[in-house]
């Protein structure tokens, strides 16, 4: 097996992966919330809000692939456990099954979140050349911004 030579210095590589890992814990975390309160949502909001939520789960299923596909390409396994993102993501595990209104505060606060930790990962990527991560964590930014404003638009 060769090493790999992308043009990254291994510390960078190594730091960004890092960084990685934990977007996709919370990227993961979220997805599952997400998953979670499209099939437990009820009240007068139900359709709206079931409709959005999958749209959201759809979404982010498609985002932790891309994410732990980037932390291969930088050479460094990517994490895949219960246990493993529980102990990197910065968003914590919901109890109980809250009401719609609340559902959509706990989204805005976790697409806030990950907001915050793709801000981290960008700083990593962009101080270490890493122009690949640089794209997707900007792409992911933006995109979790929107949400998140959109999710806060629902409960003015």
């Amino acid at each position: 097996m060769s090493t790999i030579d992308i043009g990254i210095k291994e510390t960078d590589r190594l730091k960004i992966a890092e960084g990685l890992k934990r977007l996709l814990a919370d990227s993961y975390t979220l997805y599952l919330q997400t998953h979670n309160f499209h099939w437990n949502v009820t009240g007068p909001q139900f359709r709206e809000l079931h409709l959005m939520f999958e749209e959201q789960y759809t979404e982010l299923s498609v985002a932790v692939d891309d994410i732990a596909e980037r932390i291969r390409t930088l050479d460094v396994p990517a994490p895949g456990t219960y246990k493993e993102f529980v102990a990197l993501s910065s968003i914590k595990e919901v109890d109980g099954v809250p009401e719609g209104r609340k559902m959509v505060d706990i989204l805005t606060q976790g697409h806030e979140m990950v907001v915050k930790t793709c801000r981290d990962v960008l700083k990593l990527a962009q101080d270490g050349d890493d122009e690949s991560t640089s794209a997707l964590v900007s792409d992911r930014m933006r995109l979790h911004e929107k949400t998140a404003w959109m999710l806060r638009a629902l409960n003015k």
